[in-house]
């Protein structure tokens, strides 16, 4: 992987070297490693919601069925950010009706 990325994040598995202790307890090693994480779950996603099987054929239409299902995650999150909004400001309304009750 080192020949193909600038900074490998996958820790070693076994009884580490001192060499390999001090690379894994580095700071950016520890950040990148936690956004391996955060892109791990972002795949889970897209296949949990219909990326698990491309029926297009050819790179072409690999990218943009990617492209697609990669859109339509980001639309599905927006959403769930909306109604989100929403639901607060619907508490917030009735807590203030609530009040100019009472």
């Amino acid at each position: 992987l080192a020949s193909e990325l600038e900074k490998v994040v996958l820790p070693k598995k076994g009884r580490l070297s001192i060499k390999e202790k001090k690379r894994e307890s580095d700071e950016k090693f520890k950040k990148a490693r936690k956004q391996h994480s955060a892109v791990e779950s972002a795949i889970n996603a897209l296949e949990v919601h219909g990326l698990d099987r491309c029926p297009d054929h050819g790179i072409n239409g690999f990218r943009r069925y990617v492209s697609l299902a990669v859109l339509a995650r980001n639309v599905q999150k927006l959403g769930a950010l909306l109604y989100q909004q929403e639901k607060e400001e619907r508490f917030h309304q009735a807590k203030r009706s609530r009040k100019k009750a009472a």
